[in-house]
């Protein structure tokens, strides 16, 4: 498996009271917004399987990008964000690049 140079991680706390709604609209239409931007290859979501010590839930969003400027098109800053969710969720977005590939030994 080729790991990307470059990826947007996307680490967010969310209302419980909302999760399966924000799922929904995640999933459905937030993911194909983002990754339809040029230099978003692909997205993995993982869920906390229980709430932080404030019970809310934590999201994160690993998108992988084929380039480093690729969070910087007009078409990512007009398809980021939260979309009716901006109220019930704190996020913290970051581009990583990549340090160093380690495999474990056997």
């Amino acid at each position: 498996m080729s790991l990307p140079e470059h990826v947007m991680v996307v680490d967010i706390d969310l209302d419980p009271a909302v999760a399966e709604d924000w799922n929904r609209w995640y999933d459905e239409v937030h993911l194909e917004e983002i990754t339809a931007c040029p230099g978003f290859e692909r997205a993995t979501r993982y869920v906390s399987p229980e709430p932080d010590e404030n019970g809310r839930l934590r999201h994160l969003t690993i998108y992988e990008l084929s380039q480093p400027d690729a969070m910087d098109s007009p078409e990512f800053a007009a398809a980021r964000g939260l979309g009716p969710f901006a109220e019930h969720a704190t996020p913290r977005v970051r581009r990583y690049e990549r340090h160093l590939d380690y495999e474990a030994p056997r």
